[in-house]
């Protein structure tokens, strides 16, 4: 597979973004995020792109002290979509001026500065997804980007106990659940051991105790939790304890 350009997927995501939301209330719920309106939704996807482009262009290699950036942040929020764009422009500048091969710090598994392109390429997206649901529109997603995006996902979850305590639940012996995409190339195997979980990367030809099935675009949608498991168009089987299980307590 041809690698995904995670530097203009952020930006082709936000301009999909800023699209749905310009001519949008902003005091609209999302039912996605409980307690959040558009506008809030929307603060936070710019404020997390300020971020970690500040990151980047500091090449940070410890873990940051403080979240504090200057957002700039208009005070009408009908102001925000247009907010979120210069974001990501900003973000656009520095992924030309850094070396993403770099060495950096980072709280996932790959400890180079595209870590932090790739993770605003999910958060972006997964967001969006978030809008269009409030407003009502179908949630569209290359199949290609979806299922960077199952693998980003799982590859990162066993590092994110430090906001997602729930994966320290995630234990077994020796217990597999793969996730298979039916729309294409696409298949992870996760194995719970004792002492942690994570992608086998040998599990290709192993018979797994739990499967999930669903295009690339449902797998996603699944692991960040804006897709029941329960839905029509996702099939599991095998296991049900080990999924539910998995379901309780893979929250991101």
């Amino acid at each position: 597979m041809t690698p995904l350009d995670h530097s203009a997927a952020v930006a082709a995501e936000t301009t999909r973004f800023v699209a749905s939301v310009r001519q949008a209330d902003p005091a609209l719920p999302v039912p996605t995020c409980p307690d959040w309106t558009l506008a809030d939704l929307i603060r936070h996807a710019g404020s997390v792109q300020r971020w970690f482009t500040v990151l980047l262009q500091q090449r940070i290699q410890e873990p940051p002290r403080s979240r504090e950036v200057d957002l700039r942040l208009p005070e009408q929020p009908e102001e925000y979509p247009a907010w979120l764009a210069e974001a990501a422009e900003q973000a656009a500048s520095t992924f030309t001026r850094t070396d993403l091969d770099a060495p950096m710090w980072a709280w996932g598994a790959d400890q180079h500065a595209r870590f932090w392109v790739r993770r605003m390429l999910f958060e972006t997206l997964v967001h969006r997804v978030d809008a269009e649901l409030a407003l009502d529109l179908h949630p569209d997603i290359e199949p290609a980007v979806a299922a960077d995006g199952v693998a980003e996902f799982l590859t990162n979850l066993p590092f994110a106990a430090f906001f997602a305590p729930g994966t320290a639940e995630l234990r077994g012996d020796d217990r597999t659940i793969r996730f298979t995409r039916t729309d294409g190339d696409g298949d992870w195997l996760v194995r719970l051991r004792p002492d942690g979980f994570g992608l086998d990367p040998h599990g290709a030809d192993a018979t797994a105790d739990a499967t999930v099935r669903a295009t690339a675009a449902d797998l996603l949608l699944l692991l960040y939790r804006r897709l029941d498991h329960t839905a029509e168009r996702v099939e599991l089987s095998g296991d049900d304890e080990l999924l539910a299980l998995w379901f309780a307590n893979s929250a991101f």
